[in-house]
């Protein structure tokens, strides 16, 4: 039977989302639960790649599992031979022909800021540290050039692997702020590679006066010059994948910064 899994990890213990030889990856340390279990190899496919140190609250993947188990119990298994920087959220019974990457309509992100002159213990390898004193309307102005449907090519890293289109839909960014804690969550149908830590360098390096927003538009518009400061992946959580019927769609807005 198919599952679908709704999985949370501490990305700063791996090396990012998709195998690789050394196996100190989330997709080979779930593999490796589920050898264990079954004494055969299982191939997780997860929604997408998330980078080393990259966090997740909905990552979500698909298995090809014996019956042997009720979807329940696959779940207390899962967790029990996992490590607890990796849990199943949620374990679902899916479709024969669903497909977790190909079958996802877009992804939540929420990148996390700490706008203070010390990162409080609590928030060591899930926040950025930003000293600077931060314009927030800057902030605004500069997340709502984003929104909508652009060729992001001037913010996207190359990866060795190049898409067939560097043109993605952002709708909607928001950026919120609480005392020092500052969050800008993006929901789009896809992401490039290392594209929202990029976007969310462009926005702070405008917010905190080193950077003209004019060249951030120009960047946009023309994909030129590549934009190069990258935000830590620290700061990165992967919050949700969309498919149909688990999300209501919003149109394509700026939120307001919250007081």
């Amino acid at each position: 039977m198919r599952l679908k899994l709704t999985l949370s990890y501490d990305g700063s213990a791996y090396k990012g989302w998709q195998s690789q030889p050394e196996r100190n990856t989330v997709q080979d340390t779930i593999e490796d639960a589920l050898q264990r279990i079954m004494h055969t190899r299982v191939v997780v496919h997860g929604s997408g790649r998330t980078d080393t140190g990259v966090h997740a609250l909905g990552q979500c993947a698909h298995i090809d599992v014996t019956d042997r188990f009720g979807v329940d119990e696959w779940k207390r298994i899962l967790n029990y031979n996992l490590p607890p920087t990796v849990r199943i959220e949620k374990c679902q019974l899916a479709a024969p022909k669903f497909h977790a990457r190909f079958h996802a309509q877009g992804k939540i992100y929420r990148y996390v800021i700490r706008n203070s002159d010390v990162l409080p213990a609590l928030d060591a390898r899930r926040a950025w540290l930003v000293p600077h004193k931060i314009d927030r309307e800057l902030l605004r102005a500069t997340a709502a050039l984003f929104v909508g449907r652009h060729d992001f090519v001037g913010f996207a890293a190359n990866r060795g692997d190049q898409p067939k289109t560097t043109v993605r839909t952002i709708r909607r960014i928001t950026p919120a702020i609480r005392g020092s804690l500052i969050t800008i969550t993006y929901e789009g149908e896809g992401f490039l590679y290392k594209m929202v830590r990029m976007l969310t360098g462009a926005i702070i390096r405008v917010a905190t006066g080193r950077e003209d927003i004019a060249n951030i538009q120009s960047r946009l518009e023309t994909g030129t010059p590549r934009w190069s400061y990258v935000a830590p992946a620290d700061g990165l959580h992967l919050v949700k994948v969309i498919y149909e019927g688990n999300r209501k769609t919003p149109s394509a807005s700026v939120d307001p910064v919250a007081e």
